[in-house]
């Protein structure tokens, strides 16, 4: 690392993170690089986040009312003097090279915008939901193109002023939990700017998934969100979980509840729904066979439900959204929304 290495703002919302925020921050300032400050951004918490995130020598911002973690981290950008923000979400634990991987990438190129790492391959929670979601994320992030068109704020890092050029994070759109990142990365690609996955930069999780909660913020906060981003730009990649396989399996599983029901008065129909299990099992056998290797077969053997759910609810959305949004548009009804409208704070 030269004497040019760029000071890096971490910026981390927090939301009632009493049982996660301690490890984030600690994980943080026991990083091996040291030119970087540390603003964490209370969102009304009602628990003691605010007072943790001062104890460790954090700067610490709040709220005016709740607005979830877009308006958190803009809100955080207005005052940062880091030349790179870098985002970790309260329930992520960085390791003590990680923002000297990102401080040492964004030196080496600078022609890139942004980047992004993943999750590793050991979830802090043990009961099966977290550790399947935790390795999907995984897989899918370490199986994806470098050259990315998308962003994570988990753990990722833009330019400044790139991130002020695009008006930051839409928190008008998204006042909750959602997919501000992706927003953000699709808007940054469109301008022309380079955004990189880096594999090599990677944290854990903390968070304990339960069923409920995690179909509810799934659905209504990723899937339909993000398909109708996706047919707001007219454009779908071939990467990350949107890959070909990603499609096709979609449409099988579609094809398979359609067929289901055929089977009570045609039993040989049932020759069908074997077909198609086989066939999603075969394109999903890089996933399963790295679900297998992690954590044994009979996890995989579990894992392919809820595969089997993740390709029937992410249709499903992207149907709905399609009706929702792209049709109307296609027949001139459609609402155009006025230029600039991000909802930025800048």
């Amino acid at each position: 690392m030269s004497g040019n290495s760029p000071f890096i703002t971490v910026i981390v919302p927090v939301y009632n993170g009493h049982d996660y925020l301690h490890q984030c921050l600690d994980a943080i300032f026991a990083s091996s690089y040291g030119s970087f400050e540390m603003i964490v951004v209370d969102d009304c918490s009602t628990d003691d986040s605010a007072e943790i995130g001062r104890s460790k020598g954090s700067r610490i911002l709040s709220t005016a009312k709740q607005s979830g973690p877009a308006a958190a981290r803009n809100l955080a950008a207005e005052t940062a003097e880091g030349e790179i923000l870098m985002f970790v979400d309260a329930d992520v634990v960085v390791k003590p090279e990680t923002i000297g991987k990102v401080a040492e990438r964004f030196e080496r190129q600078p022609e890139i915008s942004a980047l992004f790492g993943s999750y590793d391959d050991e979830p802090a929670e043990k009961n099966f939901l977290s550790q399947y979601k935790n390795l999907q994320h995984h897989f899918v992030h370490q199986n994806s193109s470098s050259k990315a068109s998308t962003f994570w704020s988990g753990l990722g890092a833009v330019r400044r002023e790139v991130f002020v050029e695009q008006g930051g994070f839409d928190c008008r759109k998204f006042s909750v939990p959602s997919i501000e990142d992706i927003d953000l990365g699709f808007r940054m690609s469109k301008a022309g700017r380079q955004i990189i996955l880096d594999r090599s930069i990677q944290a854990k999780h903390l968070k304990k998934w339960k069923i409920i909660p995690h179909l509810r913020t799934e659905i209504f906060l990723r899937a339909l969100p993000w398909s109708r981003l996706i047919h707001e730009n007219q454009g779908m990649i071939n990467d990350m979980n949107l890959k070909t396989a990603d499609r096709a399996s979609a449409v099988l599983v579609g094809l398979l509840l359609v067929t289901f029901p055929v089977v009570f008065w045609q039993p040989a129909a049932s020759f069908l729904i074997v077909l198609f299990l086989l066939v999603i099992a075969f394109l999903n056998r890089r996933i399963l066979r790295f679900f297998a290797e992690k954590r044994g077969i009979v996890f995989a053997a579990m894992a392919f439900p809820w595969q089997l759910l993740y390709f029937f609810y992410s249709a499903v959305t992207f149907v709905v959204a399609w009706l929702m949004y792209a049709l109307p548009k296609t027949l001139g009804f459609g609402r155009k929304e006025a230029a600039g409208s991000h909802g930025n704070q800048f």
